[in-house]
């Protein structure tokens, strides 16, 4: 089984700005919302299927993210922003009258969740998706509908569930509850509370964790301040 791993953040959080030093050659990118990357991006190319080259993928189509899953054979798989994937389909299905398609947007989304557990071993599978406080004051994963959230706690699909932080212009990832979130990580996995959102750094944690062989990314660089 797959390791997936869920980054929860806002809009300029520092979502896609993780993504700086993972290898563009060793990573599979789908993006639900087609949007220039925040950071120097060589090597970050959308895919040409007369080369077979280039390494992202733009839909937000559950079939066609599915079949890309399967289909790679590179060890990181990221998605960026699954939220899309469920809004966009709604609001193309805005003028439909009833209930069903809440629960085929539903359904389509829980695929997703559940392919990114069901592939190789050595697969890591990020999804990043904006969040949302419900009446509780609790900080959870944004969706479209009650079909998800009535039916599935979508955070407890993970084991490792990170949330980003902005605090003095600095951009971090958050490792523990907080009380009032749903951020957690396995006991040891890292020290500390805050950790700079780097994601090349958390997919080396998570593969010494679970023991899985480790990609090699791209030498370290300082994290950016912004999110496209």
């Amino acid at each position: 089984m797959s390791t997936p791993i869920l980054i929860l953040g806002d809009s300029g959080s520092g979502k896609s700005a993780s993504l700086r030093n993972l290898d563009p050659a060793k990573t599979l990118l789908i993006q639900a919302l087609h949007k220039p990357l925040p950071f120097r991006n060589k090597g970050w190319k959308p895919y040409d299927p007369a080369t077979k080259t280039g390494n992202i993928f733009v839909t937000d189509k559950s079939v066609d993210i599915l079949m890309y899953m399967q289909g790679t054979k590179k060890k990181v798989i990221v998605i960026d922003d699954f939220q899309y994937v469920m809004a966009n389909e709604f609001m193309r299905r805005s003028d439909e009258r009833g209930y069903d398609k809440f629960t085929e947007i539903g359904r389509n989304a829980w695929n997703i969740l559940c392919m990114a557990g069901a592939l190789p071993l050595d697969v890591r599978v990020y999804l990043l998706t904006h969040t949302e406080t419900n009446d509780a004051g609790r900080v959870k994963v944004k969706t479209i509908g009650k079909m998800l959230d009535e039916k599935i706690t979508v955070e407890g699909m993970f084991t490792v569930v990170l949330r980003c932080v902005v605090r003095d212009k600095e951009h971090l990832f958050a490792t523990q509850n907080n009380g009032s979130d749903t951020t957690k990580t396995p006991m040891g996995m890292f020290e500390e509370e805050l950790i700079d959102n780097d994601l090349a750094a958390v997919d080396n944690a998570i593969c010494a964790y679970y023991d899985i062989p480790q990609t090699a990314h791209l030498p370290k660089v300082a994290h950016t301040t912004k999110e496209q």
